[in-house]
């Protein structure tokens, strides 16, 4: 290959992964900014676990992706080392060695890149940016209730006016089949007709089963069980499982906690969602708006997935996928005004001094200020240019004198 054919080849990434810049960037750390801001306020302290871990922290028995789905190599020991796939594991890792003896509420926030391979045919990135918080060492449904309020008010915060969070229950679905007596090959079968709403697969397969008439209507109809709080009150009167009895109760008080927070109508209730991390325990929810056929926000409780690294611990997380949101912000065409308005000084090194003196003053009130020595071929008009590509504001023009004159840039 020539060698100026090659060095054009590194122009491009990978397949998966893209360049994100200029007024884009802008954008997303914007609303990531507004986002961690609310977890903040609600009381989530920072954390940043490590881009790579040893694969045996996302191994299939933690219940993140597949082995097949991570970006795997090798370090000079020979250890499998993995590109994180999902945060959520590394975070249980740190609360079991660094908060082994604390067993009150542990609140951790969080932002970072997560990688999984991707096949072309998918047409998804392989590398997402999550805005995450995990809420430890409480079990109640106050904790449910919060946490599905803060990815309301993250929500509203970013911009978006439309969308729905939708709630299910990990414990409703494993309640119904285990009073069905559903074998596990039955029960995977199952899920895959559900995921895929073919409920003539799935009438086909319970008419079958000899099963109480009310949980076989039941499980019928889950892909439909979808809406208000009736939906909760229909489905309580069709099962008499303590397990799936025990989550449509808790369903019930969550609701009625968001009615507190006075956010119950951003909600639903989808009794038919299934997870495809097998570490949920109990609630589970997903946000959508229009603009993305995926979910923006995705959470749920994960009572013993702590356990598995060395601490008995409850916990409910949830994460923001940026990348999502971003696409139904500007699917939406809402605003996110991330222009800077900067202060271009431009001044002849005569006046250098002077003119550092004026980007201190300025960066001391919180004002952007850059500095551009003129070059004396290049007219003013020139630098006017410049500053309208580059969101600048304003030039700051200190002439040979000494004097300084302002001109405003039109956006």
């Amino acid at each position: 290959m020539p060698e100026k054919r090659y060095q054009k080849s590194l122009l491009f990434t990978p397949e998966g992964v893209r360049d994100i810049y200029g007024e884009d960037c802008e954008k997303r750390y914007k609303i990531q900014n507004a986002i961690h801001t609310i977890m903040k306020l609600y009381g989530f302290k920072d954390i940043q676990t490590p881009t790579f871990e040893f694969f045996d922290i996302f191994s299939h028995e933690k219940g993140t992706v597949t082995s097949r789905e991570m970006i795997k190599f090798f370090d000079q020991y020979n250890n499998t080392l993995v590109l994180r796939p999902d945060i959520t594991p590394s975070i249980a890792r740190c609360v079991a060695k660094y908060y082994d003896r604390e067993d009150m509420q542990i609140r951790l926030c969080y932002t970072g890149n997560t990688f999984v391979h991707r096949s072309s045919y998918q047409g998804k990135l392989s590398e997402v940016t999550q805005i995450g918080a995990e809420l430890m060492n409480d079990d109640s449904s106050d904790a449910d209730g919060e946490m599905i309020a803060m990815t309301i008010e993250g929500l509203l915060k970013s911009g978006l006016k439309e969308f729905k969070v939708d709630i299910g229950h990990a414990a409703l679905f494993r309640g119904l089949v285990e009073e069905a007596q559903l074998t596990e090959e039955e029960i995977q079968q199952l899920k895959t007709y559900l995921e895929n709403k073919n409920i003539f697969a799935v009438e086909d397969m319970l008419e079958k089963k000899e099963i109480p008439s009310d949980c076989k209507e039941l499980l019928t109809q889950l892909p439909d069980l979808f809406g208000g709080i009736e939906t909760i009150n229909y489905a309580k009167e069709k099962t008499s499982h303590t397990g799936a009895a025990e989550a449509l109760s808790r369903l019930e008080k969550i609701y009625h906690i968001l009615e507190t927070y006075g956010l119950s109508d951003h909600i639903t209730f989808d009794l038919g969602m299934l997870s495809h991390y097998d570490y949920y325990t109990g609630v589970i929810f997903k946000a959508y708006t229009y603009g993305t056929g995926d979910a923006i926000v995705t959470g749920g409780r994960y009572d013993n997935l702590v356990e598995q690294f060395g601490k008995q611990t409850p916990a409910i997380g949830l994460v923001f996928v940026l990348d999502q949101l971003m696409e139904a912000l500007d699917s939406q065409q809402v605003k996110i005004d991330a222009r800077e308005g900067d202060v271009l000084i431009l001044y002849r090194s005569a006046n250098r001094k002077p003119a550092i003196e004026l980007a201190s003053e300025l960066r001391s009130q919180n004002k952007s200020a850059r500095l551009m020595r003129k070059n004396a071929e290049t007219s003013l008009e020139e630098y006017k240019e410049f500053g309208r590509r580059n969101e600048v504001e304003s030039i700051l023009y200190i002439d040979d004198t000494g004097e300084v004159t302002e001109f405003g840039l039109a956006k």
